[in-house]
């Protein structure tokens, strides 16, 4: 029975646009990328709309204020898309030093001319261009690590020393972040970082004793600091001090119970009249809840799980095709989306400490947008190599065996067969 079952399994296959055989078609893009990016940057500005113009009226008298930059960054992400798709794999693997000096300088200039909202000195303005450092510093980071874990993937997986390099330029990012302050960056960075060092082949007691003194460095920050121990114990209660502390969390359960299943209707959000703050932000999907129910969250929900996947199918299949660089890329980028989206929504379904992190692609936020669009068309440039690969490797092969067909041909001689009739003549033919 057992047997007949793992048969079954085995002939099921994965439609096309979700498998990680990237030889199976003839097509050398997997255009599956762009239509995930643009459902979400579509129904971002959507919600982007509906959740703020209220505090857009207030602040600048123009309820289309943060749509209309919305789409401007949307426009601005195809640009971006373009030009990823059009750099070589083999240019980020070589200049990663570079892009980490470039990452780390970023957030060292933040903190001297940086602009500060919040209590948080987070943003570089030059002149229209506001940018977030610490999203390139992500992305250029996780770069830099997939290519020293190609350099080193043994002595990340016979020692610790190689195991604890990558650990201390993280450490030196993360003092930068804290400066800021910025905990979640920190804790996505972290997250990710021993996810990527664990499917390299890291220890697992070196995994697991390294991640226990993390864990107790990331509590004692937060023990140490009012603001964020305030934080964590309005999460664990925030109907206890829900003027205060809980505001936040609670407004934002207030729109997720008042959605159900189906939700009000879009536009119909009273949450969004500025008793939530952050509404078109960090608490975007407290307005989808509300507006468009759990069915509107399961829908953006399935695109995010669907764009995950296939980062990780796509990692998978370039390791398997010793794209080690390409492969450990795409597992981090599929990492980090998938933990800031469980954050993102954690955060406002009251689940996980509020974190000022971004929903990737749906959130407003310029730099999140061009950045997070910039990890998934690198997914696709990934996924276009690997095709590639594939295509020459057939073609190569089809070649060669044509030649050798044309050769072995070539060199068979004349066999002389009989035919019916011996006194008319004999034929030949090649056999």
């Amino acid at each position: 029975m057992t047997t007949s079952v793992l048969s079954k399994l085995d002939n099921i296959k994965l439609p096309q646009w979700l498998s990680a055989e990237q030889g199976q078609s003839s097509a050398t893009f997997d255009r599956t990328y762009l239509l995930l990016a643009i459902s979400m940057y579509m129904i971002g500005l959507i919600m982007v709309a509906s959740s703020s113009m209220p505090v857009a009226e207030r602040l600048f008298n123009d309820p289309f204020h943060f749509v209309e930059r919305h789409f401007i960054y949307i426009c601005l992400s195809l640009v971006v898309a373009v030009i990823t798709m059009s750099i070589p794999m083999s240019l980020w693997q070589k200049h990663s030093g570079h892009l980490l000096l470039l990452g780390t300088l970023l957030l060292v200039v933040v903190l001297v001319v940086g602009r500060t909202v919040n209590g948080s000195t987070r943003w570089i303005v030059v002149g229209p261009i506001t940018l977030q450092a610490a999203e390139p510093a992500k992305l250029f980071f996780f770069c830099y690590l997939s290519a020293y874990l190609v350099r080193r993937r043994d002595e990340v997986m016979e020692n610790v020393k190689g195991f604890a390099k990558p650990l201390v330029v993280f450490g030196v990012l993360g003092g930068l972040l804290l400066m800021q302050p910025d905990l979640g960056t920190i804790i996505v960075m972290f997250v990710t970082t021993f996810g990527l060092l664990f499917l390299a082949g890291a220890k697992l007691w070196q995994f697991a004793g390294v991640s226990g003194v993390g864990i107790s460095l990331l509590s004692a920050l937060a023990y140490f600091s009012p603001y964020r121990w305030a934080r964590v114990t309005g999460f664990l209660d925030p109907w206890e001090d829900p003027f205060g502390s809980g505001y936040q969390l609670t407004q934002s359960l207030m729109a997720y119970g008042r959605g159900e299943i189906f939700g009000q209707g879009l536009g119909n959000s009273i949450q969004k009249l500025e008793y939530l703050p952050e509404a078109h932000t960090d608490f975007v999907m407290a307005v989808v809840a509300e507006e468009l129910g759990f069915v509107g969250i399961s829908v953006i929900l399935m695109l995010s799980m669907f764009l995950v996947l296939k980062a990780l199918l796509l990692g998978r299949a370039a390791l398997q095709k010793e794209k080690y660089f390409e492969g450990f890329f795409a597992y981090a980028i599929g990492i980090w989306i998938s933990f800031q989206a469980a954050v993102n929504v954690g955060a406002s379904a009251g689940v996980v400490p509020t974190k000022g992190l971004t929903m990737p692609l749906l959130s407003y936020g310029g730099s999140s947008m061009l950045i997070m669009t910039m990890a998934v068309f690198i997914l696709m440039r990934i996924d276009h190599e690997l095709r590639l690969q594939s295509i020459q490797a057939t073609t190569k092969k089809k070649v060669k065996h044509n030649k050798t067909k044309k050769s072995s041909s070539m060199n068979k001689t004349p066999v002389k067969l009989k035919t019916k009739d011996d006194k008319e003549g004999e034929q030949y033919d090649w056999i």
